[in-house]
């Protein structure tokens, strides 16, 4: 998968799969210094996937600030040639000055293995 520099971030394309559901999303940053996956409220809802009662929100904080997300188990999650499938990631409103869809995080990264090469710009699999 190429990932794409704009505005000094890396961006890749994702696709979460939900129920039966899927999208993909153009415009998520990589970041290995986010420890979880977080996708934009909105964009989770194309898909259905909306706050429950039982829901625990969490508050989490990073250099961007401070954010409250709910966590949903989703069926998969694929970009390019990696994939998970029963996966964890989380939800919030991401307002953080700029548009995007989500931060594919090091959670992701690491159990997938993933390889990103800096030098050809690719996110692909270890083997």
């Amino acid at each position: 998968m190429k990932i794409r520099v704009q505005g000094g971030l890396p961006f890749v394309a994702v696709t979460v799969a939900y129920r039966g559901r899927a999208i993909t999303l153009e415009n998520v940053v990589l970041d290995t210094g986010s420890a979880r996956s977080v996708f934009q409220t909105d964009r989770m809802a194309e898909i259905d996937i909306f706050p429950e009662l039982d829901d625990d929100i969490i508050q989490v904080q990073g250099i961007g600030g401070v954010e409250f997300v709910y966590t949903r188990q989703i069926e998969g999650i694929t970009v390019g040639a990696l994939q998970i499938t029963d996966f964890v990631i989380e939800i919030g409103a991401m307002a953080y000055g700029f548009v995007f869809d989500g931060i594919l995080g090091f959670d992701f990264l690491q159990q997938a293995q993933a390889i990103i090469d800096l030098n050809t710009l690719e996110l692909r699999p270890a083997s």
